[in-house]
């Protein structure tokens, strides 16, 4: 399962490569997710995350370790946790005028064998729309902090 999605950003972009990888502030944009910085404070290649996806106590953790670190460009990920395993890419591109662009991109193994790859079509709409109202609050809260 792959899945890119992106967004503009009226942002320079080392401002938006700050934005991204500021791990305990992304729970304030990303629908339903908190993350925070473990090995190495989530920073450099063998750095850490965890991303808790869920409400209350309801959900799954998702562990990754940087695989890639090419600030303020790329940041690549292996997702390590039991349900979610697979690959991330966080990238900024420059744009004119002194904008960019996110790009979040994920090529997951679904869970649950056949059962995931059959039930997969009914929840990438959900979750391509979950992701896109994500990364307009991003690209809000980028562009409130240029103020």
């Amino acid at each position: 399962m792959t899945l890119v999605r992106s967004v503009e950003v009226a942002a320079p972009v080392e401002h938006t490569w700050r934005a991204a990888v500021d791990w305990d502030s992304q729970g304030e944009w990303m629908l339903g997710t908190a993350v925070r910085g473990t090995a190495q404070g989530g920073v450099g290649v063998g750095g850490g995350l965890e991303a808790f996806t869920g409400i209350g106590r309801i959900g799954f953790l998702d562990t990754m370790e940087i695989t890639a670190w090419d600030p303020p460009y790329r940041c690549e990920v292996l997702h390590t946790g039991r349900v979610v395993r697979g690959t991330g890419v966080f990238s900024v591109e420059e744009r004119p005028g002194g904008r960019s662009c996110f790009v979040w991109e994920e090529s997951l193994e679904l869970p649950l064998g056949l059962l995931g790859r059959l039930g997969w079509p009914l929840v990438r709409p959900v979750f391509a729309a979950g992701l896109k109202h994500s990364l307009k609050r991003f690209a809000r809260s980028v562009e409130s902090a240029q103020r």
